[in-house]
């Protein structure tokens, strides 16, 4: 059993336990909290143990005074442990990144990081090879990840792919309220946006750009996307919808025939399909919007920020473990094993 340490039980560490706790090969550790508060009620009602984020003793005590039992520090934790998944708020990377190494335990971050924290970074479907037996790397951002699934089969089929892509980014999570903006679209006038740039760390030969907006909604983001195929590619739209369809994690539904046009009723449908917490792992690309004119593809997908790089993370401890050199074998069991958990 790979011994799964989780360090920060936040929006992803949450997801990322739950799904850790669906594997037949992994176990939970631990999960980390800064200090007593309700996220530990979580924690202890899913029996998993409980640790402060760092080894002050303070800290640690104060657990027991919020009437939580404590087992120790990140320390401890790490020394309970096969590798570490990295949850904690974004830009405190290079701190923990000292601790892990000091620890000699592998370890994964999230896409708040930069890719030079490790040199190496991750999505099941770009590069799992590269990252098998690897001391650390990182899972690419939301955005990326939704990017790498409808991407990479398209340039695996034709070698070829140039693409122009807008993010139509949520402006905060759901539990985010000091975030913003409330009554405005924000322009990224950095350009590109990092979202080009953080695919080609998994898929380089993928020429691509972004830009990106932040819009007053929490529930998912949208990507409005132009990719040029090489002549001679032999695609038309129907074959890219039936790729698209048996690529994993990847969910076609119409606007008009299922009447979801917008992102409320996707995670209305998410709900009704009984996933916990609302969520939907897979990117969702509506098809009656997907047009190929001459070579020249033009489509919309949706990501729901807080949970598509959940089973990613799974794939990529069994990458950094050296457990499964196959990323469609990893996926198929990260995702039978997550439906069967929650009954779905």
């Amino acid at each position: 059993m790979i011994r799964v340490a989780i360090n920060g039980f936040g929006t992803i560490g949450k997801r990322v336990a739950d799904a850790v706790d669906a594997q037949d090969d992994m176990v939970v550790a631990g999960v980390t909290k800064t200090g007593p508060s309700f996220g530990c009620d979580l924690a202890a009602r899913k029996g998993f143990p409980l640790y402060c984020t760092n080894d002050d003793p303070d800290r640690i005590a104060a657990f027991a005074e919020g009437g939580y039992n404590c087992k120790g520090g990140l320390s401890d934790l790490l020394a309970a442990a096969d590798v570490v998944v990295d949850c904690a708020p974004g830009k405190r990377g290079a701190e923990n990144l000292s601790k892990y190494k000091a620890a000699g335990i592998k370890h994964i971050f999230q896409g708040g990081e930069k890719h030079d924290l490790t040199g190496l970074s991750y999505t099941s479907c770009a590069n799992h090879e590269a990252n098998i037996g690897a001391e650390g790397t990182r899972v690419v951002s939301c955005n990326t990840t939704g990017l790498s699934r409808t991407l990479v089969p398209l340039f695996e089929k034709c070698k070829s792919l140039k693409v122009e892509c807008t993010m139509i980014r949520r402006a905060a999570d759901p539990g985010d309220s000091s975030k913003g903006p409330i009554n405005a679209i924000k322009p990224v006038l950095k350009v590109p946006s990092h979202h080009g740039p953080d695919l080609m760390t998994v898929k380089p030969e993928i020429e691509i750009n972004s830009l990106a907006v932040a819009v007053p909604t929490t529930i998912m983001h949208v990507h409005a996307i132009i990719a040029d195929l090489p002549s001679g590619h032999g695609m038309t739209t129907d074959s890219i919808l039936e790729l698209w369809r048996s690529t994993p994690r990847v969910l076609l539904m119409s606007g008009s025939g299922d009447r979801i046009t917008t992102t409320a009723e996707v995670m209305e449908m998410a709900r009704d399909i009984g996933r916990k917490w609302g969520d939907l792992h897979e990117v969702f690309v509506w098809e009656d919007g997907v047009s190929l004119i001459g070579d020249r593809l033009y489509y919309f997908q949706a990501i729901h920020q807080e949970s598509d790089v959940i089973p990613e993370n799974i794939d990529c401890i069994r990458a950094l473990l050296s457990t499964e050199s196959d990323w469609k074998t990893s996926v198929s069991k990260t995702d039978e094993a997550i439906s069967s958990y929650y009954g779905m």
